[in-house]
């Protein structure tokens, strides 16, 4: 017998992605235009066709580049997308900014969701959570749970690596796309999401990205204090100090007190690890 090879694989997990979605009549994908949803949304479309819709949240968290990405992608996938406000801006236990944000905020997604799905005869809500995300601290996945979200990635045991590959065998084009959590996961825990906050950071990492960077991170710290994070292999780039000194300007013109380099570079859900001494 032949041995499989990794396309024959990715064939097989194409295939097994769109049957699982099949079964159900009319879905709802939570689209965020990143790629772990952007792979749902091609599957349901591929499954589903016009009884596959994408909605994205349009909440003050999410920056315009993602909202870019999610009408381009939706335009590529050719599945009609929708955009639904949510205002978890205006509830205080959301801007208090404790451990349970995420868990607010999602709950505002999902119960939006819901009500069009409802209203719209839609069967099922689908997330593109996959299967390494339930080994981080998520509590949006409690609210996904509450409000009955369907995760086909992770129901099919797809991690992140199978996800990307996903999306290069469909060309999509954020197949590349680094993650891209929103706004408010950059402030600190324990201070306050507010607009004018989500704005300076969206600011001030969109002026990083005319540099020569992959990705990057501002994180809010009290007293507003940005720091930046960058890939190890690309921090050399900000230990100019010519350089630097041009990105502490531009920054603090933005509102920032202060300005400071994350020596150990970029970390998805470095502000998780306070969480223990917070609660």
């Amino acid at each position: 017998m032949l041995p499989i090879s990794n396309d024959q694989h990715l064939l097989v997990a194409a295939d097994r992605l769109v049957e699982s979605i099949r079964k159900h009549t009319s879905v709802l994908i939570a689209f965020s235009g990143g790629v772990d949803s952007a792979v749902v949304a091609q599957a349901a479309y591929l499954a589903l066709g016009d009884r596959a819709i994408a909605a994205t949240g349009l909440g003050a968290a999410v920056s315009e580049r993602d909202r870019i990405d999610a009408t381009q992608i939706a335009s590529q996938i050719g599945i009609r997308h929708l955009w639904l406000p949510t205002l978890e801006i205006e509830d205080p236990k959301y801007r208090i900014n404790d451990g349970r944000r995420c868990y607010h905020c999602k709950s505002h997604l999902y119960t939006q969701l819901n009500q069009w799905a409802r209203t719209n005869g839609i069967q099922s809500i689908l997330s593109g959570t996959n299967l390494d995300d339930l080994g981080d601290y998520r509590p949006g996945l409690e609210a996904a749970n509450e409000n009955r979200i369907v995760a086909p990635l992770a129901e099919l045991g797809f991690g992140k690596e199978m996800v990307r590959s996903l999306a290069q065998h469909w060309k999509l084009r954020i197949a590349t796309k680094p993650a891209s959590p929103c706004l408010a996961s950059r402030i600190a825990y324990g201070v306050e999401v507010n607009p004018e906050r989500l704005r300076m950071i969206e600011r001030a990492e969109s002026f990083l990205r005319t540099l020569p960077i992959s990705d990057v991170r501002v994180r809010w710290y009290p007293d507003s204090v940005a720091v930046i994070e960058l890939p190890k292999e690309e921090m050399m780039l900000l230990e100019d100090v010519v350089l630097f000194q041009v990105v502490i300007d531009q920054l603090r013109s933005f509102g920032f007190d202060s300005v400071k380099l994350e020596k150990d570079g970029l970390q998805s859900g470095r502000l998780n690890r306070l969480l223990p001494i917070l609660q």
